[in-house]
């Protein structure tokens, strides 16, 4: 799938939900602990850097926040076999 069509489908899934930097890094540490992963074994099981998902990554040294990225979005649903929709209930938990 094009990272255009990607990033349409993210924010239709997402439109119903109340996003917030929190709720979505809440939402990658749960699909982690569903998969029986620490944030960790699912950066590395997506093709990413272990360090992807860590706390201290979530906010830049001058305390703005850092969202992930529609592409890391896709790579952690992919290798957990979940859908976008999947996605977006575990964003709205």
């Amino acid at each position: 799938m094009t990272e255009y069509l990607y990033n349409y489908f993210l924010i239709y899934f997402l439109k119903e939900v109340y996003l917030t930097h929190s709720t979505l890094w809440q939402a990658i540490e749960m699909l982690a602990k569903k998969n029986g992963l620490s944030c960790s074994g699912l950066a590395k099981l997506s093709g990413l850097d272990a360090t992807t998902f860590n706390k201290s990554k979530h906010f830049a040294p001058d305390g703005t926040p850092r969202w992930p990225s529609c592409s890391t979005i896709a790579k952690i649903t992919d290798a957990t076999h979940i859908t976008l929709r999947e996605f977006a209930d575990l964003v709205a938990e």
